[in-house]
């Protein structure tokens, strides 16, 4: 995509030669109210703007949208008064997102608006402004909607202009991030396979200065990676190991990150219904994410030593693909007995992880569409985050605070012996329906280092919207959990 040019504005929005003027609504017991900055704009319309926004049906419930022709009072000429629902105390910086994305949703053929909500909040306005504009339309032979170009962003009243503009700057570039992954996540499958997946991680990270090593099958057969190879020798699309390395200013800790890259998912030999297969092209959502953050955090320079490792196949049925009751040997030497090839996201991850904590490091994120129960448990925007107690408490914990949500799981002892196996060290799935996702989270505690505080993120709903947009989140891939990864690693910067 291209996101519109945001700029801090320099005067009142309200004397800005725009399209049109973003302020925001709330809901309260008499009916709709402005939220901060919207004053200079009720100001043009002698104060009766609440009014007139009511006659229009505007009640300032959250994803609202109301338009409002400002008949020569403004020199723009729409009033949007994008809802941000109740308000209970401050208005949350989710509530600024959500409002932010889908006024700027509604605003595709524009060229140019103003906003008061970044007032409000600027991080959280940035992000839901530039996630709003996302438009995927590389494949479009003729894209229906427009492009939104600038954004003029009222600054809030504390702070001043450096700190202001250090704001913008991080919040385009998580944004952005978020983008990149969205991009990777939406792009067909024909086209991003394994190899070009690989090619594509690499020139950005090279961009960036970031370290690239990629294993193609001959090294990772070289290298004993057996769950890598196992899922993806059924492909014509040889498979992948790729590792980004970014060594930040002053780093005092090391962070792991693992991404599950299954570019498309048959199910293999145990094949999944045709019903929406198509979405399976989503798959490899958690490596699009590291990848995007490793990215992100050389252009932000966060004070880390950041290793992403990234398993990238494409799990097909042919003759050459891995079955029911084969054993497969991991990398560092664990056998696992496979009792069904859809099961197949936590075998690469298995190998990756055991290769990422070959680096020591003192924290290891992983981050994957891992279980169809994580969908049955949670639903579509609550990710699973299971792990070590406390780093998976603070993981879930940022999730939540981020936006994007998240829910700290447990991983119960009992489900380890319905992972065992008669053949192997385990079995890659229990012989039950119950608690797949803690089962699917208990298989990869046994590829994590003794010692390795970690959290395992399944987004295998919430990374891919199945619906129509809502707020700041598109159709298709969502970029999830980019904005938790990189508000944990800024947050293992300050606090170690």
């Amino acid at each position: 995509m291209t996101a519109p040019k945001l700029a801090l504005a320099t005067a009142p929005v309200s004397e800005a030669t725009v399209d049109a003027i973003v302020i925001g609504t709330v809901q309260n017991g008499a009916g709709v109210a402005l939220a901060p900055g919207g004053e200079l704009v009720d100001a043009a319309f002698d104060g009766s703007l609440t009014d007139l926004l009511s006659t229009l049906g505007a009640t300032g419930k959250a994803g609202e949208v109301v338009k409002l022709p400002t008949l020569g009072k403004l020199p723009a000429a729409l009033v949007v008064a994008a809802g941000m629902g109740k308000v209970d105390g401050d208005i949350t910086a989710e509530q600024v997102r959500r409002a932010s994305g889908a006024a700027t949703r509604s605003l595709s053929d524009s060229k140019r608006v103003a906003t008061t909500l970044s007032s409000v909040d600027l991080h959280a306005a940035v992000e839901g402004t530039v996630l709003g504009a996302y438009r995927f339309t590389g494949y479009k032979s003729e894209p229906k909607n427009g492009q939104l170009a600038k954004v003029d962003l009222a600054s809030p009243a504390e702070g001043d202009a450096k700190d202001h503009r250090a704001t913008l700057k991080a919040a385009t570039a998580i944004a952005e991030a978020v983008a990149t992954a969205r991009d990777f996540v939406n792009t067909p499958p024909n086209d991003l396979f394994p190899a070009s997946f690989a090619e594509k991680a690499a020139a950005l990270a090279k961009a960036v200065g970031v370290d690239v090593e990629i294993l193609d099958e001959k090294a990772l057969r070289k290298g004993g990676f057996g769950g890598i190879l196992g899922v993806g020798t059924g492909s014509t699309r040889q498979p992948r190991l790729v590792r980004l390395t970014y060594k930040g200013p002053k780093a005092k800790k090391k962070v792991a990150l693992v991404g599950k890259g299954i570019t498309f998912d048959t199910g293999g030999i145990s094949i999944k219904p045709a019903l929406h297969m198509e979405q399976m092209t989503s798959d490899m959502s958690g490596a699009a994410a590291v990848i995007a953050t490793v990215v992100l955090a050389a252009k932000l320079k966060y004070p880390l030593e950041i290793t992403a490792t990234v398993p990238m196949a494409e799990n097909m049925p042919s003759g050459a693909a891995y079955r029911p009751g084969d054993v497969l040997t991991m990398y560092g030497g664990k056998t696992v007995e496979i009792l069904n090839t859809d099961a197949e996201g936590r075998l690469i991850l298995s190998d990756a992880i055991v290769r990422a904590c070959e680096d020591n490091p003192d924290y290891l994120i992983e981050t994957s569409t891992l279980t169809g129960a994580q969908l049955v448990a949670l639903g579509t925007r609550t990710c699973g985050i299971m792990g070590s107690d406390e780093f998976r408490d603070r993981v879930a914990g940022i999730a939540q605070a981020t936006g994007e949500g998240g829910w700290a799981m447990p991983l119960p002892e009992e489900l380890r012996a319905d992972l065992d196996s008669r053949l192997a060290d385990l079995a890659n799935v229990t012989g039950h329906r119950w608690g797949g996702m803690l089962a699917a989270g208990v298989f990869l505690r046994e590829f994590v280092s003794e010692g390795t505080p970690w959290a395992h993120i399944d987004c295998a709903g919430p990374a891919y919207n199945t619906g129509e947009p809502w707020g700041y989140t598109s159709s298709g891939g969502t970029g999830l959990p980019v904005r938790t990864l990189a508000a944990v690693l800024a947050d293992i910067a300050a606090n170690g």
